[in-house]
């Protein structure tokens, strides 16, 4: 597993019909290489208002969860991007209760939402890093970030190349992410 960070929600137009679609990008600790995660407007608002350090006058439901959890005793041990089938990201948030660890099944931005909250570590299996994570690497010219174009490859294998048909079904990701407005990366934005 590789650790992660919330880097940004980003929202962009996926489509003729003018229809915006929120992304999150998670940055993988230590490294350039993104994971963009597709997510609906109320859980990018629930992780924004978070990153930004704002209030809210009454709680919405990623911090009711976290009250119940609090008051039940239980923390949060970790949240876990687990896998990747069909273009359906999947998550575990792993309990830590009374003594035992329980995994819950949860979509990942509710899982991203909650961590936020508990202050929990985030981590992607190297499976799903290998399948939709995004190297970003620096213009030589002008020193902007830009995608890299190469083989994504894992610590445990290296120069491990991603199939014809997963490159088709991830493309949707790809042009996402080209069609960012890179000037900003890395600072919160919505």
């Amino acid at each position: 597993m590789i650790e992660m960070t919330i880097d940004s929600v980003r929202i962009g137009l996926m489509n003729r019909q003018m229809e915006y679609q929120y992304v999150v990008l998670l940055r993988e600790k230590g490294a350039e290489r993104y994971l963009p995660i597709f997510i609906g407007p109320a859980e990018a608002k629930a992780i924004l208002i978070k990153l930004k350090g704002e209030s809210v006058p009454r709680p919405m439901t990623h911090d009711l969860l976290h009250a119940i959890v609090d008051t039940l005793g239980a923390t949060i041990d970790s949240i876990i991007v687990s896998d990747l089938k069909s273009d359906i990201f999947y998550a575990k948030i792993i309990l830590n209760i009374d003594g035992g660890q329980t995994e819950v099944d949860a979509r990942p931005s509710d899982a991203l939402a909650l961590a936020i909250r508990m202050d929990a570590p985030i981590f992607a299996e190297e499976s799903v890093l290998d399948k939709a994570g995004i190297p970003l690497e620096q213009d030589k010219e002008t020193g902007e970030p830009i995608l890299g174009e190469g083989d994504v490859s894992s610590s445990e294998g290296k120069g491990k190349t991603v199939s014809e048909e997963e490159m088709k079904r991830l493309s949707a990701f790809r042009d996402f992410i080209n069609n960012l407005d890179l000037d900003d990366f890395g600072k919160h934005k919505s």
